[in-house]
């Protein structure tokens, strides 16, 4: 039996008790658990961004609409995916839910294939997002461990610099930059070159997206149809 910690939450918001109430019963049967809002301001009060699943939200809603709602949690922190619904959406707020990064904006009644298909690559997303986090805040704990030095060499090293010209360039011997480069490369917990480089794309590949985790402050990373 999978563990209830395992399964994805469908965190759900929307001013309509009759659509919250369906789309829970709806999403509990697919297997999903289950978090239902009423407004955004209970949402905000209630939501836990540490636990995996996906965002199903209104985009038309008195007080904190789902736009406002979806751009403050982006602004806040990493991004949950997010489906909009809406049975009074016009074109215009679609796009611009579109823009801002939605996996989908559906209309109202909505599909339920639909829906559950919008749902598991939203939660497919999520997963992803949160393995390339946990990746990154490895790579920056181990990064933190380095030397001044070693560091050095780390940057020299990815940036497909030779022993001899790490050395000639740092003022030492090509025995000591072997030295540091032997204990760099433990550190980092790698065994070849093409590891080590990955992990320098990764962290700037990081560095770029907004769905990827926030690294830590280290100084390399500060450079860079209808329910049935």
């Amino acid at each position: 039996m999978t563990c209830a910690a395992t399964i994805p939450t469908v965190f759900l918001v929307d001013d309509d008790p009759a659509v919250l109430h369906t789309l829970s019963r709806l999403l509990r049967l697919a297997g999903y658990q289950v978090s239902a809002f009423a407004s955004s301001q209970e949402f905000l009060v209630g939501h836990d961004r540490a636990v995996p699943g996906c965002l199903v939200l209104e985009l038309i809603m008195p007080g904190l609409n789902g736009l406002e709602l979806h751009n403050a949690l982006t602004a806040s922190g990493p991004q949950r995916p997010t489906i909009f619904i809406s049975g009074h959406a016009d074109v215009s707020s679609s796009v611009q839910a579109m823009k801002t990064g939605a996996v989908d904006v559906l209309t109202k009644p909505v599909s339920k294939d639909y829906l559950l298909g919008a749902i598991r690559r939203a939660v497919e997303k999520d997963r992803q997002m949160r393995e390339a986090g946990d990746e990154l805040r490895t790579i920056a704990t181990r990064l933190a461990t380095l030397t001044r030095r070693e560091l050095e060499v780390f940057h020299q090293v990815v940036a497909g610099r030779l022993n001899k010209q790490i050395a000639w360039d740092l003022g030492v011997g090509v025995k000591t930059i072997k030295v540091h480069r032997g204990h760099m490369m433990k550190k980092m917990g790698v065994h070849s070159l093409a590891d080590l480089v990955r992990m320098a794309d990764r962290i700037r590949a990081g560095q770029a997206s907004a769905q990827a985790a926030r690294p830590t402050d280290h100084p390399y990373l500060a450079t860079e149809n209808s329910l049935e």
